[in-house]
């Protein structure tokens, strides 16, 4: 969002997503996303999967 200067705002008009979803996304809240929304966040950022996500390994697993 912050590359293409997005708000939260902007996000939403833009993908229909709720506020409360790209909140929780954006403020690292969400603990999981649906396909339907990956979906949409990757057309309007012109990215993959592999864009919107990253693995963090942990010693707990």
């Amino acid at each position: 969002m912050g590359a293409k200067r997005f708000s939260i705002q902007d996000v939403h008009e833009k993908t229909g997503l709720s506020r409360t979803t790209i909140s929780n996304l954006y403020n690292d809240k969400a603990t999981r996303i649906d396909y339907d929304t990956a979906d949409k966040l990757c057309k309007l950022f012109e990215c993959s999967l592999d864009d919107l996500f990253i693995s963090i390994v942990s010693s707990d697993l």
